[in-house]
């Protein structure tokens, strides 16, 4: 059984990340391909740096391409925009520590600055001397004891991490998508790690706005990088939720 599951990493993040969970897909006979996110990868020049809004990386993403589309945080706030600017595109979606945007102006501006002194930082400082902190935020608290974690991510420019930060930050989904949800009209799951409560409760939401196509499973034992955290669990998952006959239409 061969799927076209396009992986969509998160901040910082590189291809490489998906690497456990695409072995335990193989496992379930899901082949699957990661994509290099623009703003990410060890490209020079300006084409590495985010220059458009979500809505542009939708576009670029989504062009001569079409399947299921797994995304994990920043993946998964571009997977949304494909599904809703290029339904044709999408036969089935996986959302993985989601969300569809803050509800409140003020905080979403208040988002937004935070994430430009963030930006301004690691253009700064660096980008290694950013994920030092970076990765000790509670929020990747039960990610797996790995020395090289920071390296891999550091692999990335600092320039075309921040210019992500600064075009995809969850504050730039002005207005946010929750209206919207309804409106994807592809079987979706979407999974967060049981122990991460603020994504728990995001996802769903999630499932709640799309509607009857789509459904929540909570990752056991996993926190915000579930796919990273229990990478077996999260295939088998994937792989009972498709039935090929309804998503590879």
């Amino acid at each position: 059984m061969t799927t076209p599951l396009w992986l969509l990493h998160g901040f910082t993040q590189t291809t490489a990340s998906f690497d456990p969970l695409r072995i335990a897909l193989t496992d379930h006979g899901i082949d699957s391909e990661p994509l290099e996110l623009p703003g990410h990868g060890t490209g020079s020049g300006p084409d590495r740096l985010v220059d458009g809004d979500l809505w542009a990386g939708a576009d670029e993403l989504a062009t001569g391409r079409r399947g299921i589309w797994l995304g994990y945080s920043m993946g998964a706030r571009l997977a949304l925009h494909i599904a809703l600017a290029h339904p044709d595109a999408v036969t089935g979606l996986v959302l993985i520590g989601g969300t569809a945007g803050i509800d409140d102006a003020v905080e979403r501006a208040a988002r937004r600055v935070a994430d430009e002194a963030l930006a301004d930082r690691i253009e700064r400082e660096g980008l290694e001397s950013f994920l030092h902190d970076w990765l000790t935020k509670p929020l990747f608290a039960t990610l797996p004891d790995d020395a090289g974690r920071i390296l891999r991510r550091a692999t990335n420019l600092a320039s075309g991490v921040a210019s992500s930060l600064r075009r995809w930050g969850t504050g730039t989904m002005d207005p946010p998508l929750w209206d919207r949800l309804g409106e994807i009209e592809a079987p979706t799951l979407v999974l967060a790690g049981a122990l991460d409560d603020k994504f728990t409760a995001a996802g769903h939401r999630l499932v709640d706005g799309i509607g009857t196509n789509a459904r929540f499973a909570a990752v056991p034992d996993a926190g915000h990088a579930a796919h990273s955290e229990r990478p077996v669990v999260v295939a088998r998952l994937v792989a009972d939720w498709f039935t090929p006959s309804r998503l590879l239409r």
